[in-house]
């Protein structure tokens, strides 16, 4: 009797599958991964020498743990073509990531990997709400970023039809929301809410455009600023997850239920470790995500630390799906601000805004050091409503803000209003931080 879901699933074999017959594949795929890297990429074959392991003693996908980690200083050190597993006549595909120090982190894609890519993003976009006559909005960027051809080959993979606009050009963003009736959007986050406040200037009523979903991802945001999404544009936001040294975005997906976003371990398989001692954590805990591609042949990874900080929902999800899911990302470890000895992530900060009317969701968080002594000065816009109030109405929101962080970090902030529009936007990820301190 063929069984039933409450929500369309793109790959039902797989997707769906037994978790123990999933482990018997990952085991499988781990092996073959092993003895691929150990035969054909020295960088590897060198790390596995001198830990004194051979590809013979991988039995489980338990094993793993056993194994070296790769970490982005890796890719950077044999950059650019270090790690590729193939001669570059197998590669048809390079990308790379706009790293914000030194050079760029490349990876490359066989056509085998293409084809993996298109596949996730498919699952990805079906468990988002998209169809075969779905219209996608695809506000990525395109170029050497990943974002944009992926949604596209998935999009197209599933038979959607897409709007490749790429990121920015606002204007012409609205133009199409309008007249082209999309009923998905895919982008940043902070730029679906930019998009919200070009909308509202425009006066155009949400109810008149067909947007139904947004796929957004490519920065940490929070549970509160998806509630200020979905009231602003009148969508479902959905929260997907990737990295170009992976593969891109679709890693990993919310399905609509929004419990946590499926990572799809038949081909990425997921290990949460403690950032600082490089151990497993128990289940549930929040550490440090750790990715193995089981399938990649262009620029295959083993155990890849991403510094992003989640858990995992090992708990069956109400969609059908047997992936395990991932929380939410709550920041990076190298994102993460210690400010007199507090662990402080801006998604933390941005819980706290968006829950003030008074203010906007645009903000910088900026540190300094006085006296000895970090001093962190959050800097957000005050709402076009309450900026003309009187100093002393001002001040008092100020204190509120400083009153609702010192409540959940536990340390005094300094805040500052500004100006309506003043805190330069983003069309791609926002620069949330700003960090004066000679550390």
């Amino acid at each position: 009797m063929k069984k039933s879901f409450p929500y369309s699933i793109w790959n039902i074999e797989m997707e769906t599958m037994d978790r123990e017959v999933r482990k018997s594949l990952q085991t499988y795929r781990l092996k073959e991964l092993v003895w691929y890297l150990y035969d054909n990429v020295k960088f590897y074959k060198d790390k596995f020498n001198e830990k004194g392991i051979h590809p013979n003693e991988v039995r489980d996908i338990e094993d793993i743990e056993n194994l070296p980690f790769t970490n982005k200083t890796d890719l950077r050190d044999n950059y650019p073509f270090g790690l590729f597993a193939v001669p570059m006549e197998e590669i048809v595909r390079i990308h790379a990531s706009s790293g914000t120090t030194g050079k760029p982190t490349v990876v490359g894609y066989t056509q085998s990997d293409i084809e993996l890519w298109a596949e996730v993003m498919a699952r990805s976009l079906v468990a988002s709400g998209a169809t075969k006559n779905s219209i996608v909005q695809n506000a990525y960027g395109y170029g050497l970023f990943t974002g944009g051809l992926g949604v596209h080959y998935g999009a197209e993979r599933i038979g959607a039809t897409v709007i490749p606009i790429s990121g920015g050009n606002t204007a012409r963003q609205i133009l199409i929301l309008e007249d082209f009736g999309p009923d998905i959007i895919t982008c940043t986050p902070s730029y679906s809410l930019y998009l919200a406040e070009e909308i509202e200037k425009k006066n155009i009523k949400m109810q008149n455009l067909k947007l139904k979903y947004g796929i957004f991802g490519a920065e940490p945001w929070s549970e509160a600023m998806r509630n200020e999404i979905e009231k602003r544009l009148g969508i479902k936001a959905i929260n997907i997850y990737g990295l170009s040294e992976i593969i891109g975005p679709g890693v990993a997906n919310e399905c609509l239920e929004q419990a946590g976003l499926h990572i799809y371990d038949d081909h990425f398989y997921p290990e949460i470790i403690d950032p600082a001692t490089g151990k497993k954590v128990k289940d549930g805990e929040i550490g440090e995500l750790v990715i193995t591609t089981l399938t990649k042949k262009g620029i295959p990874l083993l155990r890849y630390r991403t510094r992003d900080l989640t858990r995992i929902i090992s708990e069956p999800c109400k969609c059908g799906r047997t992936h395990p899911r991932i929380d939410r990302i709550m920041g990076r470890t190298d994102d993460m601000l210690i400010i007199r000895g507090v662990n402080v992530f801006p998604s933390q900060i941005e819980e706290v805004l968006v829950q003030i009317e008074e203010v906007a969701p645009h903000y910088q968080l900026i540190v300094d050091r006085e006296h000895n002594l970090d001093v962190l000065t959050v800097m957000v816009e005050v709402d076009e409503k309450v900026f003309s109030d009187e100093i002393k109405k001002l001040e008092m929101i100020e204190r509120k803000i400083e009153n609702e962080i010192e409540s959940m970090l536990g340390i005094s902030v300094r805040v500052k209003l500004v100006e309506p529009r003043t805190i330069e936007r983003s069309e791609g990820k926002a620069k949330r931080i700003i960090d004066n301190r000679k550390i």
